[in-house]
């Protein structure tokens, strides 16, 4: 169940309760166990979602998650203040240092990362075409929610607060939230959730995370939360909540600190790259982990087939999900070496098509093996598209079993001196297959060349 807290100390939140009481067919219940000050009195439901009046600012509340009926997730409409003109926003609450404003030192309520993630993409969807949406770092209270918990919010001043579109914007957006799961399903004993470390306090690159991959992230402390954190290894307590309020795994940081990545790792998460996040982007987890195993990390230049197999479509949203088998199997390096020279990009389409995974280098650009495939049919489809690589340079291309010989007619400057054709522009003609003229003779290219054979073993 969906629970929406609305502030009648905030007249942004107050202009989105409006609106949300307007967008659906809410039934009016009386509450008398709690003061209408606390979110009682009249209290409005819908079969999966509940929305309360409060007197206090959001930041100020503790356990509001209590005033509901065991909601799943709990969501603050609110307003957004700053020097950043119309925007609409969503983060999740807590203190990675001193609590200035609300909650507790050290202390961040539970996030709810994937619900975050479809919020920022309602937000997209119903903003005013002048509004901007964007994600925010962990800031201000409350710390102590009681159910995984957001702000969802209208800036960034009184202008936009009492923006009607705006407001319904917002609205929509919190309503487009019921029956979503606060987090990502379990795969592989983990989630496709992050903790974000680092960066300015609007967080492009988390936000670019989330609207790029399949990915959603949880508690971000930016630059000035790490700051006013402290040492990371001192407060190894406020490192830790971070990725259990998150329910994370896996830590994307925007600059490189030492002390912090080794905090992280004594806790027992990792580390990862923007670019493992965008390429296990639908990957199974179980895959990605056994395949960086068998063959390479992504960060070393491991990448992933068009078609992995998945997983067994009975075991999805468990952690009995199993990858498909696959096998590592090799692809001679002289083969590789050669028709990447040829076409680079062709072969990794070949690989690609049919591999489950495969190494790369130059960025993810060039294969260069090994490999792991389901099954030998995939390594036959994969030489079978190097071969026809190979054959942009080749006059004939014969694979047999594991052994592929490439034939070609190549000019033969000795040859072609000895019935004296002259080195230079004639020589480049004949090598591109043209005929030409040497004094009064027609000289053609198969008059100057023999057959070159190169031999793979696969």
């Amino acid at each position: 169940m969906l629970a929406i807290v609305v502030s009648r100390a905030d007249s942004a939140s107050e202009h989105v309760g409006e609106h949300l009481l307007d967008l659906a067919d809410w039934e009016e219940r009386v509450d008398d166990s709690r003061p209408d000050a606390d979110g009682g009195a009249t209290v409005y439901h819908l079969d999966d979602a509940e929305l309360r009046f409060f007197d206090e600012l959001h930041l100020e509340t503790t356990r509001v998650a209590d005033g509901f009926d065991d909601p799943d997730l709990l969501v603050f409409a609110s307003r957004h203040a700053g020097e950043t003109d119309e925007l609409l926003t969503a983060h999740h609450t807590g203190n990675f240092g001193e609590a200035e404003f609300g909650g507790t030192d050290g202390s961040l309520a539970r996030a709810c990362p994937n619900a975050h993630r479809r919020v920022l993409e309602a937000l997209a969807e119903h903003a005013p075409e002048e509004y901007e949406v964007g994600m925010e770092c962990t800031h201000h209270g409350p710390s102590d929610v009681g159910t995984p918990s957001m702000f969802v919010e209208v800036g960034s001043d009184e202008a936009q607060w009492a923006d009607p579109a705006a407001a319904r914007a917002v609205a929509s957006a919190i309503l487009d939230l019921r029956g979503v799961a606060p987090d990502a399903p379990r795969e592989n004993g983990s989630r496709r959730q992050l903790v974000g470390f680092g960066g300015c306090h609007y967080a492009p690159r988390f936000d670019r995370v989330v609207h790029e991959t399949d990915w959603a992230v949880g508690h971000v402390a930016a630059d000035w939360c790490l700051d006013a954190m402290g040492d990371p290894e001192a407060n190894e307590d406020v490192v830790r909540q971070a990725f259990e309020a998150s329910a994370a795994d896996y830590a994307l940081l925007e600059a490189d600190r030492l002390a912090l990545r080794e905090t992280i790792a004594a806790l027992g998460y990792r580390v990862v790259s923007e670019t493992w996040v965008r390429e296990t982007t639908g990957v199974p987890l179980g895959l990605v982990e056994r395949a960086e195993d068998a063959i390479a990390t992504v960060d070393e230049g491991l990448r992933f087939g068009d078609v992995p197999g998945a997983v067994d479509d009975a075991a999805a949203d468990d952690e009995a999900a199993v990858p498909v088998d696959f096998d590592v199997v090799s692809i001679s390096d002289d083969l590789l070496t050669e028709a990447c020279g040829i076409d680079a990009e062709g072969v990794l389409d070949a690989v690609s098509e049919s591999a489950v995974a495969f190494d790369t280098e130059q960025n993810g650009t060039r294969v260069v093996g090994p490999v792991a495939v389901r099954n030998a049919s995939d390594r036959d489809r994969i030489l079978d598209g190097i071969a026809d690589v190979l054959r942009a340079k080749y006059d004939e291309v014969t694979r047999s079993g594991d052994e592929l010989i490439a034939r070609r007619q190549a000019l033969d400057p000795e040859r072609a001196r000895m019935i004296g054709v002259p080195e230079g522009p004639k020589f480049g003609r004949l090598s591109s297959g043209e005929s030409v003229e040497v004094d009064g003779r027609t000289i053609k290219p198969e008059d100057v060349s023999r057959e070159r054979k190169r031999r793979f073993n696969c």
